[in-house]
């Protein structure tokens, strides 16, 4: 159940919670490898890995390219781990959206994950695990293409967890507004009001840390008895508050 040693690939770990994620790993002596878009934001990200004790390295690509994912997984055939940040946010509901914008966003987050598992599914090693990035809170009506991706996700988790048993496992964490770079356009005082807004519908009345999130992809890994589970990190958002 240690990750000491055990190849970690992170899809989208160049920043944010795949960043997080990274540095918790290397922080267990694992040997992470980061995927990200651009050449520079995975070099910046490894120079801040860096300063974690570990072995970490990355390549840039474009995750959603199926001839690019083929190729790297021909140079890199096997992984203990490998863990998917790719999708984002999308606010607004189905009228707010053009049908354009809603399947852009379906498709970033379900079927760029959906063509991944088929490719990485070759490529884990004995016991190893598939673990996706669902989402919490917000709802149909204004958070329209988004909810329908991340129940997308969670239907993906099940399914492959079945067709993947009993030799690898498939899990996903579902974290709710948390700042990450995800944000980036947002001032700082921005994001500041948005956590304080949110944290109102929030049980524990706070918004989540990155490295409370980051910890649940850690727990995936090592508990082996845990498949087809969508860990939720949302601080009890969907139950509702007191009045």
């Amino acid at each position: 159940m240690e990750l000491k040693d055990k190849s970690i690939l992170i899809v989208g770990g160049t920043s944010g919670f795949g960043e997080t994620v990274a540095k918790q790993a290397l922080g267990q002596q694992a040997n992470v490898h980061i995927i990200g878009h651009r050449q520079d934001h995975v070099d910046a990200a490894i120079a801040r890995l860096q300063a974690t004790p570990g072995h970490v390295t990355g390549t840039a690509l474009d995750a959603q390219n199926i001839d690019q994912l083929t190729a790297f997984f021909t140079q890199h055939p096997q992984f203990d781990h490998i863990l998917s940040f790719l999708g984002g946010a999308m606010g607004g509901g189905f009228l707010d959206n053009s049908v354009a914008d809603i399947r852009a966003a379906i498709e970033a987050k379900f079927f760029a994950n959906l063509q991944l598992a088929q490719v990485a599914a070759n490529h884990l090693a004995d016991h190893g695990s598939l673990i996706m990035t669902s989402g919490a809170g917000g709802h149909p009506y204004d958070a329209s293409g988004a909810i329908v991706g991340n129940q997308a996700i969670n239907t993906l988790v099940e399914g492959l967890a079945v067709e993947m048993a009993p030799n690898y496992r498939v899990n996903a964490v579902a974290p709710t507004w948390t700042p990450t770079g995800l944000w980036r356009n947002l001032s700082a005082t921005q994001v500041e009001e948005q956590a304080a807004n949110f944290a109102t519908g929030v049980p524990l009345k706070r918004v989540a840390t990155k490295d409370e999130v980051a910890s649940a992809y850690l727990y995936l890994m090592q508990n082996e008895f845990v498949t087809g589970q969508c860990l939720h990190v949302d601080g009890g958002v969907d139950l509702g508050v007191k009045s």
